[in-house]
């Protein structure tokens, strides 16, 4: 169940909500793009009510999950071609969908056959095919080698760049980190911290020390102070300091300091 959930996209900003499995992702991104009900509260796209969008409003929507948009029994082109039939466009998208994702050599292989990668970027050329404006991508990468999940990343950041708004949902830290502009924590239906991932981890910066390591081989952490400072400064100037680092925690940290329990320990 959900509880008080409230966010605002901004756009051509990539959105993330970031929460272990059953936390509501899913259950936002269909409330969000219509499939499902809700008893309260307000949905907006586009300035208007997601229950009063016009069939041209949906067009400029695009929707990956894991649950639809590929046919087993239908090649790759197959796949984009049912859809470009639906949207009225020419099947050149088809071909040019296929080319964006690294696909074009696979158009005739059934999705049946796909590893799991190729499936994830035949799903992501099924959204892209029609430019949508606003695209909803449900744990995009879940499951996917490094290689396959660069390859998502790149397109992803690329559309950002063409304006597009993204909402992402995930369980990978690192992906909210690489893609997002703003992330939103959710736990048990609840969003229980949003903003930027530098202003979350500086919230939670409880110890405001600095990691110091020498040409010494010595690893030091020292407090914010005065006398900190003027350390650091004469290291400095005799060239005794390698590396320096704040240390205000990352985003799985601040996870697990507000839940009590790592992603994961979740899956």
């Amino acid at each position: 169940m959900l509880d008080g959930i409230d966010f605002e996209l901004s756009n051509g900003q990539i959105f993330g909500l970031l929460g272990p499995s059953g936390a509501g992702k899913t259950t936002i991104i269909k409330i969000l793009t219509g499939q499902l009900s809700f008893d309260g509260g307000e949905v907006e796209i586009f300035g208007k009510s997601v229950n009063t969008l016009t069939g041209d409003d949906k067009k400029n929507i695009g929707i990956m999950m894991d649950s639809f948009g590929v046919y087993d029994r239908l090649s790759c082109w197959d796949n984009l071609k049912l859809y470009a039939d639906i949207y009225g466009i020419s099947k050149t998208k088809v071909t040019e969908a296929l080319q964006y994702v690294g696909l074009e050599e696979a158009k005739n292989r059934l999705a049946f056959n796909l590893s799991k990668g190729m499936e994830a970027r035949l799903r992501l050329a099924r959204v892209l095919l029609h430019s949508p404006k606003v695209m909803f991508l449900d744990e995009p990468t879940s499951g996917l080698d490094p290689n396959s999940m660069k390859a998502i990343h790149k397109r992803i950041l690329e559309k950002k760049k063409e304006g597009c708004t993204i909402f992402l949902t995930t369980h990978n830290m690192e992906e909210a980190v690489k893609l997002c502009d703003t992330v939103a924590l959710l736990n048990d239906g609840k969003i229980i911290e949003c903003g930027s991932v530098h202003e979350i981890c500086l919230k939670y910066n409880h110890k405001k020390r600095m990691l110091l390591h020498l040409t010494t081989g010595e690893d030091l952490e020292l407090d914010n102070s005065l006398e900190s400072a003027k350390k650091i400064y004469q290291w400095m100037v005799t060239n005794q300091i390698e590396t320096i680092h704040s240390s205000e925690p990352n985003l799985e940290t601040v996870f697990l300091e507000l839940v009590g329990k790592t992603l994961e320990e979740e899956q």
